[in-house]
């Protein structure tokens, strides 16, 4: 029960990563809002965990959703402890085929909506005055460039320096701001990328997927579960001296 008493909101819960994440927070004793675009997913995932939960419909593209979700949180749990910037968006295509919308879209989502979702959570927190925790959702992604995923690698790369300057900003307020940086990942997100891959290297369905998880020094793709102790960890009082920093749970695939 190490969030006993703590309320949550995690973006993008409805499936995979972020509801792996809010059953963590539930059994761990925090109230989670699960926070995503898909409201009757939420509400199903609210449901399944039990009255610690409740469903937010939540677009992390358009600022009023952002503060009605925040609002939400203050007047069901009477603030907000913790933050988990999850909700994010994929593509990839080379780099003479890549379109502004693709662009446009990708940093709408994994940036903006994590700074601007950041923000809001981070004015909550200061008016309230009893610090909290904000945890953002980074990739390995971040930490170098592949050839076909330009866009995404660099969303999360931003992901990862946000993560440095609001962690330095708001530890004055006792606001702990910090990431994870995920590998590769069996969920729904990961289906799509095989997809992707599989049109531009020209390869059978499932290949890519298959070939990604022999590649882990672990031996096979990440869960979400495998996530959800560093999640967990971040939002409690053991992480209280850690600012500003970005974790590997990947793995083995990369070192830093």
């Amino acid at each position: 029960m190490r969030l006993k008493g703590k309320s949550a909101l995690i973006t993008g819960s409805a499936r995979g990563i972020g509801k792996a994440f809010a059953e963590a927070y539930a059994r761990e004793g925090a109230t989670v809002a699960i926070a995503d675009i898909d409201i009757e997913a939420a509400e199903a995932t609210a449901k399944a965990i039990g009255s610690a939960a409740y469903a937010i419909r939540l677009d992390v593209t358009d600022q009023a959703s952002i503060e009605a979700a925040v609002k939400m949180v203050e007047v069901n749990a009477g603030g907000l402890d913790v933050l988990i910037n999850n909700a994010a968006i994929f593509d990839l295509a080379p780099i003479v085929e890549i379109t502004r919308a693709s662009y446009e879209k990708l940093f709408a989502v994994n940036v903006a909506g994590t700074l601007f979702m950041l923000q809001a959570a981070a004015r909550s927190m200061i008016a309230r005055g009893k610090g909290g925790r904000i945890i953002n959702m980074a990739s390995q992604a971040g930490r170098r460039g592949e050839p076909l995923v330009a866009v995404y690698c660099a969303t999360k790369a931003a992901v990862i320096s946000l993560t440095q300057s609001a962690g330095l900003d708001l530890i004055k307020h006792r606001i702990n701001v910090n990431g994870i940086a995920p590998g590769v990942v069996d969920s729904d997100m990961w289906d799509q990328v095989d997809a992707l891959f599989a049109k531009y290297e020209n390869r059978p369905k499932g290949e890519k997927k298959r070939l990604v998880g022999e590649g882990v020094p672990y031996g096979r793709m990440g869960k979400p579960e495998d996530l959800a102790g560093m999640a967990v960890f971040l939002a409690s009082d053991e992480a209280e001296y850690i600012v500003a920093q970005t974790y590997n749970v990947d793995g083995g695939q990369w070192m830093s």
